[in-house]
């Protein structure tokens, strides 16, 4: 009864104070909108960033060699350090925490023909398990490089999208022949597209693969310029990292301590640099978000103010005709509540509009797709909750402790 009451009231003052419960409504409306927004945007840029960081691969670490900076075990300071192929053979064996491993043989500005174009590329020999850690995922009806490949030192090549683009446009480069530096070579894989904002090589989608054991039959090369490495997963990548040091250290008998002698990027804390960093941006988000909704919370309280001013006689007669405190508190907290909640349903309708329409402007290639997720909606709603409360507890508790003979003389 009393809330049919309440509505009946509140609806009343909205005829009569049109354009001031307009505005009132509209900075929970805006408040609304602007939290959820910046919310999304801000979740949506996040798993844009982590998404394209993940395109170098998960749980990597990559190794180069270097040259010591300490004398250890009467060797002087200055060796170049070189690892070879084998020694990953060895580590693979030796360390279960560590799940694959590749050397890499990279070659700049090989000359790549095929029958409609001609261009230079980077040509990389690795290992067939190499695709898994570096997220390179071959398109329907191809493969990479395999075990079959490697060991009969087959020449066949895996591309990357844009490299086929540009040789093969318009074809499917599966099965046709590419010449790398005159000798043919069997195209037997495309890579998907993918994002990718960081690399050490060039991106992958420029570059073309084959077999380690193909490339070193082709080039002069004995030594990798640099190994690969996955853990099994993210809690043991400095586990792994310190197996391969420590195997390393101990075969070119070189101090486990120096730093210089082997360069390291382990690619897993450059991503949790960028989880921390968008975490705290997204908190910034929702404090701005929150202050805004603040506002309109005072503006919320100051109607409720000019209601309370309005109603004094309204008041101090039922006051005395016998109504209680938590009466006249609580219908002033619903018309509160009620009016934040039909202004917040209305920013977050709006909102999701916007999210959803978003999309079809062609711009998340930039800085991804705004996600509303449940944590934002519950964040939201608690927000609107406690603004809510507070901007309409103070004028009803103001309310319901006037005393009906003051209220009345009032008037």
């Amino acid at each position: 009864m009393y809330a049919l009451l309440s509505v009946k009231q509140f609806f009343r003052d909205l005829r009569s104070q049109k354009l001031r419960t307009f505005m009132t409504m509209f900075g929970i409306l805006w408040g609304t909108v602007s939290i959820i927004l910046l919310m999304a945007f801000g979740t949506g840029m996040q798993e844009f960033q982590q998404k394209r960081f993940k395109g170098l691969g998960e749980n990597i670490c990559i190794f180069w060699p270097g040259v010591t900076s300490k004398p250890w075990n009467g060797l002087p300071r200055g060796r170049h350090i070189r690892f070879v192929s084998e020694d990953a053979t060895r580590i693979r064996e030796m360390y279960p925490v560590i799940k694959h491993i590749s050397p890499e043989f990279p070659r700049s500005n090989v000359m790549l023909k095929s029958h409609k174009n001609n261009l230079t590329a980077q040509v990389i020999g690795v290992w067939p398990e190499f695709h898994k850690m570096r997220n390179i995922i071959p398109a329907a009806g191809g493969r990479f490089i395999n075990d079959k490949d490697m060991e009969k030192k087959r020449r066949t090549i895996f591309i990357g999208d844009r490299l086929a683009e540009q040789l093969f446009a318009g074809e499917d480069p599966v099965g046709q022949t590419l010449q790398v530096r005159g000798a043919p070579f069997v195209v037997v894989g495309v890579m998907v597209s993918k994002d990718q904002n960081s690399s050490y090589g060039g991106r992958d989608n420029r570059n073309a693969y084959i077999a380690s054991e193909t490339f070193l039959t082709m080039f002069s090369r004995r030594y990798p310029n640099n190994m690969v490495i996955q853990s099994t997963n993210d809690n043991n990548i400095q586990e792994a990292i310190d197996s391969f040091k420590s195997y390393m250290a101990a075969k070119y008998n070189f101090d486990p301590t120096d730093t210089e002698t082997l360069g390291t990027w382990d690619v897993t804390e450059g991503f949790k640099f960028i989880t921390n960093f968008f975490v705290a941006f997204r908190m910034f988000l929702l404090c701005i978000g929150c202050l805004t909704l603040v506002t309109a919370g005072i503006g919320v309280t100051n109607i409720m103010n000019v209601v309370l001013e309005e109603r004094t006689k309204e008041i101090g007669i039922k006051m005395a005709l016998g109504a209680k405190k938590r009466t006249i508190m609580s219908q002033f907290m619903f018309e509160t509540v009620l009016l934040t909640c039909i202004g917040g349903s209305i920013g977050f309708i709006i909102a999701y509009a916007i999210v959803m329409v978003f999309p079809l402007l062609n711009l998340t290639e930039h800085i991804g797709t705004p996600t509303i997720h449940v944590f934002e909606s519950v964040m939201t709603i608690s927000i609107l909750g406690i603004v809510a409360f507070l901007s309409g507890f103070f004028p009803a508790r103001r309310a319901s402790n006037m005393e009906p003979v003051k209220a009345l003389k009032l008037f």
